[in-house]
């Protein structure tokens, strides 16, 4: 039974190393083509954007290539009118939707990418659903953000905060190892779990307080473009409460020690 469990979980292990590497395989090549499409259409070469969308698909049946080549113009004005025509590209996200409400599914077979375009002032984001077989593209939109392109440099001040209370958890632990504790593993659980509340900076946004418990290392951290760049730390509560008890531990220590020798020079 053991042999079974076992190869059951390499077989599972195994499919997904796969999956990630297809994955991981596909977010690339959407990302190199989101940018060719984008540029095929400021340069207006609509005859090579057509390329790129996957006409085959189902969704596209009854679709006339012309017509349809047509509307690219306009998408075209849209993002013009807006952001201009020298863009910078910086992928966000690539996601596969799973939901037990039907309508907030995807595709089957299709993965959605989320893409910052910016010039020097502002920035706004694509969405660009991609169907998986053939790697074309199904749908390309603009969200509805527009805006002024945020001063990095509180963000990542902030970031050199967060990174000071791993770095202190670390040490915290360090610590516990070379401690007289007893349970030591008690300690271990305070200082990855007792991290709380949580202070977020956020590059659009700023600076908000949640109760959310930041494990492990006490951070976390996104940049996946301007709009959902954060950083996060949660009050070491669980280390501040180890290092009081170090330093009660070496007061206690040498007020004995200070003790002992007092009553030494009275004999």
């Amino acid at each position: 039974m053991t042999r079974k469990i076992k190869l059951t979980i390499l077989i599972l292990l195994t499919v997904g190393f796969f999956n990630s590497c297809k994955f991981v395989s596909n977010y690339f090549k959407y990302r190199d083509t989101t940018k060719e499409l984008m540029n095929d259409i400021l340069k207006k070469d609509y005859n090579n954007a057509v390329k790129l969308f996957a006409l085959q698909h189902p969704n596209f049946l009854g679709t006339d290539t012309a017509a349809f080549k047509s509307k690219l113009p306009a998408f075209r004005d849209i993002i013009v009118n807006n952001f201009g025509d020298n863009l910078n590209y910086s992928m966000m996200t690539a996601s596969k939707k799973w939901s037990s409400n039907e309508k907030e599914n995807n595709q089957p077979n299709t993965t959605t990418i989320l893409m910052q375009i910016s010039n020097s002032k502002e920035f706004g984001v694509l969405q660009v659903l991609f169907d998986d077989k053939s790697k074309k593209v199904l749908t390309i939109k603009t969200l509805d953000v527009k805006d002024t392109i945020p001063n990095m440099t509180p963000f990542w001040l902030f970031g050199i905060l967060a990174i000071c209370i791993s770095i202190f958890n670390i040490y915290m632990i360090v610590k516990i190892k070379r401690s007289k504790f007893k349970k030591k593993w008690l300690k271990y659980l305070a200082i990855i779990f007792l991290n709380v509340p949580a202070i977020t900076y956020k590059a659009v946004g700023g600076l908000s307080l949640g109760l959310s418990f930041q494990i492990l290392l006490g951070i976390s951290f996104e940049f996946p473009g301007y709009l959902t760049s954060f950083w996060t730390f949660g009050i070491p509560l669980g280390g501040l409460y180890i290092f009081w008890k170090l330093q009660k531990q070496k007061d206690d220590t040498i007020t004995i020690e200070i003790n002992k020798s007092d009553t030494t020079q009275m004999k």
